[in-house]
């Protein structure tokens, strides 16, 4: 079995889901996936929609705010901070801070938030906070550099690996979509931390639509996702879940030992 190496290029966080992230020097990784990340949400209250997760597939005006959460973030699982309002989902200290499109910054619990976020993005709406709120669960989503640059040459056009919203960016000296085929059990350790394809929804990642709006939600790319379905699968990346938590930092060394997809089962 081939063992590739290289190193953590990009430790991303998405701290609202479908807003735009922030970039860290690095994270805590457990059993939540990435502390803090998607663990606030915007929910729909429109009508035949209330209670829905709102996403950039209803509204892409969400790509045009940003969020981001205090700079003590790197806290282990369980580590004390302050009840009540101070305390944020996510293992951090405090909620995040949302950038309006107009440079206005509102911290997550300021009252004027909601009414600013309904004006911006057309639509009644609350807010929720929850640990795990991810579409699969508390998984981690892996992308490759290879594979990047070898879509980008295929597309003939610069690609934004931001698209993708992964949570770790590896430049590895594995073939471009080598993880197109990384079934269960393959392992990848970087830092102090192991992740494995295991348990549901994990392995290779199915795209939704949204990596065709650029990451600021002013464009969209159709073609983009035409020829992901036509020529990958419509894969990119990979989801994992952790098996051993710690903290990954920018620069740290990775490794990625690959096992084979699962044979289809046979018939008699």
């Amino acid at each position: 079995m081939s063992v590739y190496r290289g190193r953590v290029q990009r430790v991303l966080r998405w701290p609202v889901k479908s807003l735009r992230g922030e970039e860290l020097e690095g994270a805590r990784l457990d059993e939540r996936g990435l502390a803090g990340d998607r663990a606030y949400s915007l929910v729909d209250g429109r009508e035949h929609h209330g209670g829905k997760v709102l996403t950039v597939r209803q509204r892409a005006e969400m790509l045009h705010w940003s969020s981001a959460l205090p700079a003590a973030d790197i806290l282990p699982s369980g580590t004390d901070v302050p009840d009540g309002p101070e305390r944020g989902a996510g293992g951090t200290a405090g909620g995040p801070v949302l950038t309006a499109p107009d440079g206005t910054v509102w911290h997550w619990d300021d009252p004027g938030l909601t009414a600013a976020l309904r004006e911006s993005l057309g639509v009644p709406l609350s807010l929720r906070a929850a640990d795990g709120q991810q579409d699969r669960g508390p998984t981690v989503l892996v992308t490759c550099e290879a594979s990047r640059a070898a879509l980008e040459e295929e597309l003939g056009a610069p690609l934004d690996v931001l698209r993708f919203r992964p949570n770790l960016h590896l430049d590895l000296d594995a073939p471009a979509f080598a993880e197109e085929d990384w079934g269960p059990g393959t392992v990848i350790t970087a830092g102090e931390t192991e992740l494995t394809v295991t348990g549901p929804h994990t392995g290779p990642c199915i795209r939704c639509a949204v990596p065709s709006w650029d990451p600021h939600g002013l464009e969209r790319w159709p073609e983009l996702q035409k020829w992901l379905i036509a020529e990958h699968a419509n894969k990119f990346g990979v989801i994992m879940r952790v098996t051993r938590p710690g903290t990954v930092r920018r620069g740290d060394p990775a490794t990625a030992s690959p096992a084979p997809p699962e044979a289809p089962a046979g018939g008699s």
